[in-house]
């Protein structure tokens, strides 16, 4: 039986998404036949309660140096991380010469707002080219992977960090021991490893399904993290819920006894036991409603081309190749799918091999119908395209189950 990456505990296998492409390498045209593809199955751990993938993709396949994602596509995340830089500027940061490293500044949407504060700041970021764009506005960057060799590093050259922080990304490194390993090496004795990610809690309740795609190696939860946090020699002292991504857990561990842990913490694992969020059978149930989900979500695209719709996508996000090669949809359903991305651009969907068009191209001749692929910035996403709407267009989503709005 599979071991457990955090505990090593038996873990229970509860869905398999079958063979799925990387979901953030998106090929040329005559790059079709290249892509690497892997088993995207996930597990429960009835020890610890971490959910997380049984098969790993290399991390140079996942985050290679042309990475295309880019953290600042989004005003809502601007605005956001705005606010979080304010709140540790205020906190964390407000110390003589405090020193901050982010691990997965991506285009220093974070990074650059602590260094216009005049923080001592060091960002952390594999992807060469998403490093360029925060380096270009003056913000220093370490290229390379966070774990405890490059931790040693760094505290060789820049001294103990007050602040380590991390978005969307601890989630992804499957190595989590190394990672705490190198807070630990990195951080001053009072200083705090706080990272947010998409929160186990709310996928399970929406059945928020393509979340789960290989750059999420684990789903994190309250109790899970807690876990986590003890096995490395830390504490989780605190939580907080936040709206971004669908729903996000921002968590603050400490080094053990350094800090009083928050009301918060056990708030919120009595939610999760009262969620069920610690019994393999509330997976269970999760795996039904997600092939219920991907059953009529194929049935409603084939009704609606058999009468003659037009039907795109929108947002050739990463959570779409876990939608597209499990349901196995294809051009002939979905015609191209949209983005803002110019590294996206004139390129394919990873495994199903939809063309992936420039924002413009949705706009020249609006379709019946859009499947919302990104629908974490549906809000902001409705808004911008008002027009789509008003032309009699609507959208398809497929979260919590599938509806047309």
């Amino acid at each position: 039986m599979p071991k457990c990456r955090i505990c090593d505990g038996p873990v229970q296998e509860f869905f398999d998404f079958g063979r799925q492409p990387v979901s953030d390498v998106f090929p040329a045209p005559g790059e079709i036949g290249t892509e690497h593809f892997f088993r995207l199955a996930v597990a429960f751990c009835e020890k610890c309660t971490t959910v997380q993938q049984l098969e790993e993709v290399p991390r140079d396949r996942m985050f290679p140096t042309d990475y295309p994602y880019r953290s600042s596509g989004s005003t809502l995340m601007r605005q956001h991380f705005e606010r979080v830089a304010a709140h540790f500027l205020a906190t964390e940061l407000s110390g003589p010469d405090a020193f901050y490293v982010e691990v997965g500044c991506n285009d220093g949407i974070m990074l650059n707002s602590i260094r216009d504060a005049g923080v001592r700041h060091l960002g952390v970021d594999p992807a060469e080219e998403a490093a360029k764009v925060a380096g270009a506005g003056g913000s220093r960057v370490h290229v390379g992977f966070f774990e405890e060799s490059s931790a040693r590093e760094i505290r060789a050259a820049e001294g103990p960090a007050d602040l380590i922080f991390s978005a969307n990304t601890i989630s992804h490194i499957a190595y989590i021991d190394s990672v705490f390993a190198g807070a630990g090496v990195l951080l001053d004795h009072a200083g705090v490893f706080v990272f947010e990610d998409r929160y186990l809690g709310d996928i399970v309740e929406h059945t928020y399904f393509d979340q789960i795609y290989d750059e999420h190696f684990y789903l994190f939860s309250v109790r899970s993290v807690q876990a986590m946090a003890e096995r490395f020699g830390f504490e989780l002292v605190d939580v907080e819920h936040l709206p971004v991504h669908g729903g996000t857990m921002r968590y603050t561990t400490a080094r053990k006894g350094e800090r009083t842990p928050t009301a918060a913490v056990d708030r919120w694992l009595e939610r999760e036991r009262a969620q069920g969020l610690w019994e393999l059978a509330t997976y269970d149930s999760f795996a039904a409603r997600v092939k219920e989900n991907c059953d009529r979500l194929k049935e409603t695209l084939t009704r609606l081309r058999a009468e003659g719709r037009s039907i795109v996508g929108y947002g050739a996000t990463c959570k779409s190749a876990t939608v597209l090669n499990y349901c196995g949809i294809g051009a002939e359903s979905i015609s191209f799918i949209s983005d803002s991305t110019p590294e996206k651009q004139n390129r394919v969907t990873p495994g199903s091999h939809i063309p992936i068009r420039p924002a413009e191209a949705f706009r020249e001749s609006y379709p019946d119908y859009a499947v919302l692929f990104a629908w974490n910035h549906a809000e902001e996403i409705m808004a911008k395209e008002q027009e789509f709407k008003d032309s009699g267009g609507r959208w398809i989503l497929y979260a919590p189950n599938v509806h047309i709005v």
